[in-house]
């Protein structure tokens, strides 16, 4: 059941309360009813301890380095890694984003060998790392969005903006609709307006005046909701989280130690992937965070307890 819950929700549906609680799950739930002063013993020893990056500072290392080997691949005429994040070659290899490519093919009728090899490296690649990893660990707006957000959360403290939410299903809706412009017009409307290839771009071959659409949405995103593209919007991040969601590779929750502080929702980009973490939602005394999680290890660095945490399935556990 947990499966086709968050597979759902990869599309917009809202996470709710399962009704398929295991017994040792429900024991422990129940163990925790009256459980305040432990809770609040938990939270001083945290409060105290100097809260660590370590996972969003590795995150901010390889996302800078990829998008710098782009850049100094081409100034350097090296042939290393050639193109940008939608279209590349490493090393001779075709490389092709998923949604892009399929949006081409959808626009052209035609089928490229050299794109589709490039889609299917990228599907193999990201779908053995699982979730959303493209969006936290390579995407340059995902940087540029963390940044903004920021701000965007100083400035709801001082209340001089309020946060909005909108409707995950837009995103569904954004991907169906690019896609039938491109079967119906030939036109790929999605390449021209997708903020990570204008700044992959930019970033290798000089800014252009597709910069000010970026920065609009980065204005968007700070004064009416924060990582509103990436939430609401982005066809390229449902397209990963879809791929991704057989991977052995993923943050696993396990409710014993957990004190449900919100921490970790506060945090994350998409925090229905989280809601597990509520009192009495988690199905099970370990679960596999579902696949429209980014990776981007958050919720991991500010978890009080340790209750959340990478792992690696071994293929016996599938």
């Amino acid at each position: 059941m947990s499966f086709w819950n968050d597979f759902a929700m990869i599309w917009g549906a809202a996470p709710h309360k399962s009704q398929t609680i295991s017994s040792a799950a429900q024991a422990m739930h129940q163990a925790k009813r009256g459980s305040g002063v432990e809770v609040r013993r938990k939270l001083r020893e945290h409060a105290e301890r100097k809260k660590k990056h370590k996972w969003r500072n590795r995150r901010w290392a390889v996302l800078i380095a990829v998008n710098l080997l782009f850049t100094l691949s081409f100034w350097f005429d090296v042939q290393l890694l050639e193109g940008s994040l939608t279209a590349s070659r490493f090393l001779g290899f075709h490389l092709a984003d998923v949604y892009s490519g399929f949006l081409i093919l959808l626009a052209d009728w035609i089928f490229p060998v050299n794109l589709v090899l490039g889609m299917t490296a990228i599907w193999l690649l990201w779908g053995l790392l699982g979730g959303r990893t493209f969006c936290a660990w390579v995407c340059p707006y995902h940087l540029l969005a963390e940044w903004a957000e920021a701000l965007q959360q100083r400035l709801v403290a001082k209340k001089w903006v309020r946060e909005h939410a909108l409707h995950r299903g837009m995103r569904t809706l954004f991907w169906i609709l690019f896609a039938l412009l491109a079967a119906l017009t030939g036109q790929t409307l999605f390449l021209t307006l997708n903020p990570v290839g204008i700044l992959s771009r930019a970033l290798v071959y000089g800014p252009t005046l597709a910069l000010v659409w970026v920065a609009f949405l980065l204005a968007f995103e700070i004064a009416y909701t924060r990582r509103s593209w990436c939430r609401y919007f982005c066809p390229m991040g449902l397209t990963y989280a879809a791929m991704g969601g057989m991977s052995p590779i993923g943050v696993e929750y396990t409710l014993e130690n957990c004190v449900h502080e919100g921490e970790c929702r506060a945090v994350c980009e998409v925090p229905h992937v989280l809601d597990l973490t509520i009192r009495g939602r988690a199905e099970d005394v370990k679960q596999r965070i579902g696949p429209d999680c980014t990776r981007c290890g958050l919720c991991v660095d500010v978890c009080p307890t340790g209750s959340l945490r990478f792992q690696v399935k071994r293929f016996w556990e599938f």
